[in-house]
């Protein structure tokens, strides 16, 4: 097994990792910059916190009564609300980001390596169809519309949902399926009403709920969601992409989960993700495995 290191800055005009250290980073997302709390950054800070108060738009800091929430702090007049442009050879997306109270902008600017993957595997594929999974504010379902592939695109949560809408419009795309549904439920109806997708992409968190209250746990549930997706792939032309941002699953662990449901036969490709900051940090954000048939 042979594991990439991939770090996606190479691909970004609109963001920026400035630092990273003392559990938190800080970023440049177009001419905004936000410090937000990064459980990962166990080293300390490059700049002084003088630098960090004066270079941050927007700082969040968690609810002491609640880790899960917590509050952002603005500048003045800085907006809360703003866009920024994603441009990879004839990939072009624009993203509208806001503030949430669970810290995220919007936006996880290290799966840009995935979206390029996901349009050149389908560019010159004709009537493509892709299933994305936990699918979020949609930058992987806009990588595979742009690439014209009838895209659904699945999430628990209404909002998140309206918010990939307004990227999508954004992004001058139309006719993404839009799926208020939970994930594994959903995978389950399409595999008894035999349905196949081209590609599948599931982005899923360590713990969830559906729109319905059903609950996701990522170590309990994962390899029978796959087995169920494996189930959904014609056996050519097709490709699988699972992303991991859970510090109890590593390279290894995702590639011998892919091996025990598609066969240790399966060219599997696993990665690892990171920015460099700006003081030559690297910064991990997650674990991939690719499979392409």
């Amino acid at each position: 097994m042979k594991i990439e290191l991939i770090d996606p800055s190479q691909y970004w005009k609109d963001y920026e990792l400035i630092d990273c250290g003392d559990f938190e980073k800080l970023e440049r997302w177009g001419k905004i910059v936000t410090s937000r709390p990064e459980p990962q950054a166990v080293w300390p800070k490059s700049l002084s916190p003088n630098d960090w108060t004066l270079k941050a738009d927007h700082i969040f800091k968690r609810d002491k009564n609640n880790p899960e929430k917590g509050v952002w702090t603005s500048k003045p007049h800085v907006p809360n609300q703003w866009f920024v442009d994603y441009n990879h050879n004839f990939l072009r997306l624009k993203f509208r980001l806001g503030l949430s109270a669970f810290k995220h902008v919007g936006l996880f600017p290290e799966q840009s390596y995935n979206w390029n993957y996901i349009y050149d595997n389908l560019v010159n594929v004709s009537n493509a169809r892709v299933l994305n999974l936990f699918a979020y504010t949609g930058g992987a379902s806009l990588a595979a519309k742009a690439a014209n592939a009838d895209v659904t695109h699945v999430d628990s949560v209404k909002q998140v949902i309206s918010w990939s809408k307004e990227n999508m419009l954004a992004s001058n795309l139309e006719n993404i399926r839009w799926m208020v549904d939970d994930a594994f439920k959903f995978c389950q109806r399409e595999e008894r009403r035999g349905n196949k997708y081209n590609g599948i992409i599931l982005d899923p968190p360590a713990y969830g709920r559906g729109p319905n209250g059903e609950k996701w746990v990522l170590e309990d549930m994962i390899y029978d969601l796959l087995l169920i997706c494996r189930n959904l792939l014609p056996a050519e032309n097709s490709f699988i992409i699972v992303n991991l941002y859970s510090m109890g699953f590593s390279p290894v662990v995702l590639n011998t989960l892919m091996a025990q449901i598609f066969g240790s036969q399966q060219k599997i490709e696993i990665g690892e993700m990171y920015f460099k900051d700006n003081s030559g940090k690297n910064l991990p954000l997650g674990i991939y495995a690719r499979i392409n048939n």
